[in-house]
């Protein structure tokens, strides 16, 4: 299993955070905080279910200040109940949504890099992940 120690992980886990945040458009919320993609996140499951597990947990942990925070501990929860491109694949369903929170350079928007991420991380629901939640 993979966990917290593997320097892969944290590879993988940057290149996350690093594809959900390109060209994606900044928002403030009504108190001006700086949105990120942990709110895209949170929109694009809300649109599509009733609620989602991860989201319920993320939120429930008080020591998580910050939207970057909060996506990546959601991330990581995703990994360890291999639920990562299940989703991210409901959250990019909508292309008004996409369209609301990206520039036209995130390969969300282009439907073949869309379908290549999504791919590869599905692979991902092979490995086993043990990580501090």
């Amino acid at each position: 299993p993979v966990t917290d120690g593997s320097r892969e992980l944290h590879s993988l886990c940057a290149q996350l955070e690093f594809l959900l945040q390109f060209d994606l458009k900044e928002k403030k919320s009504f108190f001006g905080q700086r949105k990120d993609y942990w709110d895209f996140l949170c929109q694009g499951l809300a649109q599509r279910r009733q609620e989602h597990e991860g989201i319920r947990f993320v939120t429930s942990l008080d020591k998580l200040k910050t939207a970057v925070g909060r996506g990546r501990a959601f991330l990581r929860y995703c990994l360890v109940h291999r639920q990562l491109a299940e989703s991210l694949q409901l959250c990019l369903l909508d292309p008004e949504s996409l369209c609301e929170w990206y520039y036209a350079r995130s390969p969300f928007l282009s439907p073949q890099h869309r379908a290549e991420i999504l791919g590869s991380l599905y692979e991902l629901d092979c490995v086993t992940f043990h990580l501090a939640l």
